[in-house]
C-alpha cells in the first residue's frame, strides 16, 4: 500500500493512496482526498490515514452519515476512553434523540445550520412523550456530546472543521447554590439525630464529601485514631451493570480529608452496629462500606435523595439538595477563617481558582474583617 501528494496550487495538496486492485471488479482501488494547508499538514495526514488502514480503523467517508459515524465513536473511542456511567448516557442521548433527529445528514454535509435547527426542535418538541420540549440543560448536553464527537472526527480527518462550534447553543441560567448557616446546620442535624441517614449526613456536612465519595467510602480508607479519611473511590449505578466502584471525579479529588471529633465520634457508632448486624443476620454482604443498607449492600442514591429532599423540606429548607451539604461545608470553612487553599484541598478541586469561582461570595465579608483586624492592629 503505496500514498503519495499531488500539488493543485499553492496550499493546496491531492492524497492519493494506491490500495491495489480489487479482488471482485479488478478496478484499481484509490483514495483520494483534497487537503489545504503546507505540505507538511498534508503528508502527516496522508500517513494518518495510511496507518488508519494498516490497523483496521479507517472509515470511509463516502456518504458516512452522522449516525454511522456516531455509532463507530460509541463504540471505538467512547468505550474505551470513558466511564461506564458516562458511556451509558452518551448512547441514551445518541440512540433516543440525536440519531432520530439528524442521523441520517451526512457527516461532510453537516452545518451549522443543521445543528441551529435540530437544537430548536429539541427545545419545542423534543421530549419522547410527545409532551413539548427537552429543557435547555439536555440539548445543551447533547450539544456537548455532539460537539466532543466532531471534535475527534476532526483529529481523524473526517471533516475539515468541527461544525459545532459555530453553533449557539442553549444558555443556562446558574443555579443557585442553597447554604445552611452555622446555626441552620446545627439545628438541622439535631432534628434529624434519629434519622437512618443521620451518621452520613453529619459527615458531609463536616467533610464535604460528594455523595458518591461517600457512598463509596470503605471501612479501610477511614482512620478513626489519627481521624482521618481517604478518598480513593466513588460507588455509581450504570444500567445493566448494577452498583460499580470507579475512580474519583478528577486526580485532585483523591485527598486526605481530617475528620472533626463529631464525626469520629459517629462513625465508631455506625461501626459499632455494623458488628451487631453482622452477628444476627444470616446473610450479610461485606463490602467494607461505612454507609450501606443494614444487610451490607450499597445505598441506592436515587433513595437516598428523595428521603434527604423530605427531610429538607420537613425542616424547613425545601430548596435544599444533598450536594448543597458540600456547598456549607466550604462556606462555613471558608467562614471560620480557613485558608482557601486548605479549602481546595479539602474538597477536592482542581485548582484554587474553582473554589474561589464557586464561593468567592464568602470572600468580601472575610476581607473586611481582615482589614479592619489590620487596623486595630497597626493603632496597637
Amino acid at each position: 500500500m503505496r500514498g503519495h501528494l499531488e500539488k493543485r496550487r499553492k496550499n493546496s495538496w491531492t492524497i492519493i493512496i494506491d490500495r491495489g486492485r480489487d479482488p471482485i471488479t479488478k478496478k484499481r482501488d484509490r483514495i483520494i482526498k483534497s487537503v489545504e494547508g503546507p505540505k507538511r499538514e498534508a503528508e502527516k495526514i496522508m500517513n494518518e490515514l495510511l496507518y488508519q488502514l494498516q490497523t483496521g480503523t479507517y472509515i470511509e467517508t463516502n456518504n458516512l452519515t452522522l449516525a454511522q459515524y456516531l455509532i463507530h465513536w460509541l463504540n471505538t473511542y467512547c468505550s474505551t476512553n470513558l466511564a461506564p456511567k458516562t458511556i451509558h448516557s452518551y448512547q441514551m442521548e445518541v440512540y433516543k434523540h440525536i440519531i432520530p433527529g439528524i442521523g441520517a445528514i451526512p457527516l461532510e454535509k453537516l452545518t451549522p445550520l443543521h445543528l441551529q435547527a435540530y437544537y430548536t426542535d429539541q427545545l419545542n418538541f423534543g421530549r419522547l412523550d410527545g409532551k413539548g420540549g427537552l429543557s435547555p440543560r439536555s440539548v445543551l448536553y447533547q450539544h456537548r456530546i455532539i460537539r466532543e464527537a466532531l471534535k475527534h472526527a476532526y483529529r481523524w480527518q473526517l471533516v475539515f472543521r468541527n461544525v459545532a462550534d459555530a453553533v449557539q447553543p442553549p444558555r443556562l441560567k446558574k443555579k443557585e447554590m442553597y447554604v445552611l448557616s452555622r446555626e441552620d446546620v446545627l439545628v438541622f442535624l439535631e432534628g434529624i439525630r434519629d434519622h437512618r441517614d443521620y451518621a452520613l449526613i453529619l459527615t458531609a456536612v463536616y467533610t464535604g464529601l460528594r455523595q458518591g465519595e461517600l457512598l463509596g467510602l470503605t471501612w479501610k480508607h477511614v482512620d478513626l485514631v489519627k481521624r482521618t479519611l481517604n478518598v480513593r473511590q466513588q460507588l455509581q449505578y450504570v444500567a445493566k451493570q448494577g452498583y460499580i466502584f470507579r475512580d474519583p471525579k478528577t486526580n485532585k479529588s483523591k485527598r486526605q480529608v481530617p475528620l472533626t471529633p463529631e464525626v469520629v465520634q459517629v462513625l465508631k457508632e455506625v461501626r459499632k452496629e455494623q458488628a451487631q448486624y453482622k452477628l444476627i443476620s444470616e446473610e450479610y454482604f461485606d463490602h467494607d462500606l461505612v454507609f450501606c443498607l443494614p444487610n451490607g449492600k450499597p445505598l441506592d442514591s436515587t433513595n437516598l435523595t428523595k428521603r434527604f429532599k423530605n427531610l429538607a423540606i420537613h425542616h424547613g429548607h425545601p430548596e435544599l439538595r444533598f450536594h448543597d451539604l458540600r456547598h456549607t461545608c466550604a462556606t462555613l470553612l471558608l467562614a471560620a477563617e480557613v485558608d482557601a487553599k486548605k479549602v481546595q484541598e479539602i474538597l477536592g478541586h482542581e485548582s484554587i481558582t474553582t473554589t474561589l469561582d464557586v464561593y468567592g461570595h464568602v470572600l468580601p465579608t472575610m476581607q473586611r474583617e481582615a482589614m479592619d483586624r489590620l487596623s486595630s492592629f497597626m493603632k496597637g
